[in-house]
């Protein structure tokens, strides 16, 4: 892998600033965003380790707070999928500008109910070129899943039966190019040995297919 460009960022969002942690190695095809669920923050551990396992690959990646400290307080921002959606579109909109990652195609993956917010903000005119969905809770956005036209695969765990039954349901519903994987030994926050190895190795084969070649 070529020289990697790391740095902490402070991303405006109307007269808030979100912290984040971008990484975009030099020989970069793609830009990555992490979407978590409620709960968790950019130093997620797993999405950490998908991160790291994204950029040898040629992805560049961005972790970021969907919320500010105070946000996080309100249960309105939290379960407001729609609020979050629109600020995801802004953070896409900020990378375009950003030294390194101007021009990049760009993708989401989404966990829990970041999946969801990854899949209301693609219907926005700046589209991902593709959606991985990793313990995606995508039933809180089952009316889009017709519209969607991103392609998508949908990750969940056997020993996570609830979002496994969920996703299974919602499949049908889903127009767009999709794959559903189910990891046999994993549970809802895949913490068992290998699983993450397996979901980073599914998402770099499903960026590497649906992203194009950037130059």
């Amino acid at each position: 892998m070529e020289d990697v460009c790391k740095r902490d960022v402070k991303i405006p969002a109307g007269n808030r600033y979100l912290e984040g942690r971008l990484v975009v190695p030099g020989n970069a095809r793609g830009l990555i965003v992490f979407v978590h669920g409620n709960g968790s923050s950019r130093f997620s551990p797993r999405n950490a380790l998908v991160a790291h396992k994204l950029q040898p690959a040629g992805f560049g990646t961005l972790l970021f707070d969907m919320m500010t400290a105070m946000e996080e307080k309100d249960p309105v921002w939290s379960r407001d999928i729609g609020l979050l959606s629109d600020r995801l579109k802004t953070v896409t909109e900020w990378i375009g500008h950003q030294a390194g990652a101007q021009g990049l195609p760009t993708a989401y993956f989404g966990s829990s109910t970041g999946a969801a917010v990854a899949v209301a903000a693609s219907l926005y005119s700046q589209k991902p070129y593709a959606i991985v969905s990793r313990g995606g809770r995508i039933d809180l956005v089952e009316k889009l899943l017709p519209r969607l036209d991103t392609p998508i695969q949908l990750i969940a765990g056997k020993k996570d039966p609830e979002v496994l039954a969920l996703n299974r349901a919602a499949y049908p519903q889903i127009r767009a190019v999709k794959k559903l994987s189910v990891i046999h030994d994993a549970s809802h926050l895949f913490e068992e040995p290998g699983c993450l190895d397996k979901v980073s190795q599914l998402a770099v084969e499903w960026f590497t297919r649906h992203l194009p070649n950037h130059e």
